[in-house]
Formats: structure tokens, C-alpha cells, sequence
């Protein structure tokens, strides 16, 4: 089974000049063509312009939304999000909440395509160390057992590559490449990640740096050719 997986920090739809553009995020999303998609920072207004955001970003790009808001507000929510051409089998959310840090959860979900049922994780990762370390010791327990392929992504907010967050994904699910996608202008940071299990099923993986994409957010996407075989054990 061959899919396209991508993760994309919108940044509320504000672009790098300052200005907020949907119809930019749109086109980007649109352009990476992908199977599933991980969103982060989406805004859930409650009434009046972009209420309907996700709805809108769903229709005009062919797929199925998933929300993960994890801040609540009298004006709004705000968090994560997933989109989907593949068929929703179960939704799962997650909390990642630390005391005294902003909100952060998961989005734990079943897919089927093509007859072959994965599981997709979708996060955004706190920004202090400490928070990190606990959100991905509770992520890699969300993983099913068995031969079921699976796929981890999101904006994970690590930078340091000899961390032990990432020394620990890296244990778990192999250690793929990791393109910079932040600052969007001129991308140094790994921030936003893919990681496939089992890592032999990634094919390609790549962060998409165009002139649309280095100004529609802060942050530019990172797409993943991923084949997954049915027999395949994990591991």
C-alpha cells in the first residue's frame, strides 16, 4: 500500500508577512497531495469569519476533517487536526496536558485504505524540555502491538538532535531523515517530523520549501512516501 503522509503547521493561517490568508494554507495543502495530513495550530473560532475553518480547508482540498482542539475559550478552541482520504475506522484523543503549560494533546486514529487498516498519531509537542520528555514517554504507549503499521507525526518542537526525546523515537521507531522546516523563510530547525513503523516503509521523505510555502506560515511542510506491505512484520 502506497500513501503520502504530511504534517503542516499552519500557524493559524499567519503567514510571514504578518497578513492571515486561508486561501494560502488552502493552496499549500492542496499541493502536497497527500493521504493524511497532521495540522497544528488550527483555530476553531465560535461565531462570524472562519468558524467553519476546518470545514472549509476539507472541502477545498478533497478530505475528511478530524479536530484535536486542546485550548478552550469562550471566542474559540485551538490545537491540532488531522485530514484524511483514507476511510476512519476509530478517533482517539489524547491528553499531553502539563500543569502550567499551554494545553497539548494527541490525535490517536484507525485508517483503512486500499485493505489495509494503520494507526496515525498526530501532535504538537511543548515548548520546555521537561514537557517533552513526559508527552513522548505517554505517546509511545499509545502504539498498538502486533503487525498493524503505524505512522507518528507532527510538530514535535525538538531541536536538539542528541535530546532524549528524540533519542528515544528514534529507539522505538528507527531513525529516518529529518529535513528543517522552521523558520519557513529559511528553514535550519527540525521541528516538524514523520516517523513510519516499520522505518523500512519510508520511501522518501522531504520538506517542501517553495515561495507559496516559505510565506503562508512559520513553518513549511514535511511530506513522506510511505509502502507499507501487508505481510510485513513490525519491528
Amino acid at each position: 500500500m502506497n500513501i503520502v503522509l504530511a504534517s503542516y503547521n499552519i500557524h493559524r493561517c499567519i503567514g510571514m508577512d504578518g497578513r492571515y490568508d486561508i486561501e494560502r494554507v488552502i493552496e499549500v495543502i492542496r499541493g502536497l497531495d497527500a493521504d493524511v495530513i497532521a495540522l497544528q495550530e488550527v483555530g476553531f473560532p465560535r461565531g462570524g469569519p472562519g468558524a467553519d475553518l476546518l470545514d472549509l480547508i476539507a472541502h477545498e482540498t478533497g478530505t475528511t476533517p478530524i479536530a484535536g482542539p486542546t485550548l478552550y475559550a469562550e471566542t474559540g478552541h485551538y490545537g491540532n487536526a488531522l485530514l484524511t482520504r483514507a476511510e476512519i475506522l476509530a478517533v482517539r484523543r489524547f491528553n499531553l496536558a502539563q500543569t502550567g503549560r499551554e494545553p497539548r494533546g494527541a490525535l490517536d486514529v484507525d485508517l483503512a485504505c486500499k485493505g489495509m487498516r494503520f494507526q496515525v498519531v498526530a501532535t504538537h509537542l511543548g515548548l520546555a524540555p521537561f514537557e517533552r520528555r513526559n508527552q513522548i514517554r505517554r505517546l509511545l504507549t499509545l502504539f498498538h502491538g502486533g503487525g498493524s503499521p503505524a505512522a507518528l507525526l507532527g510538530d514535535f518542537n525538538e531541536w536538539l538532535p542528541w535530546g532524549r526525546p528524540l533519542r528515544w523515537m528514534h529507539r522505538f521507531f528507527g531513525r529516518p531523515p529529518a529535513p528543517a522546516t522552521f523558520p519557513a523563510i529559511f528553514p535550519v530547525l527540525s521541528l516538524d517530523r514523520v516517523w513510519v513503523h516499520p522505518l523500512r516503509a519510508l520511501r522518501a521523505i522531504e520538506a517542501i520549501k517553495t515561495r507559496l510555502t516559505c510565506q503562508a506560515s512559520d513553518h513549511v511542510p514535511v511530506r513522506a512516501r510511505v509502502e507499507w506491505m501487508e505481510e510485513g512484520p513490525r519491528g
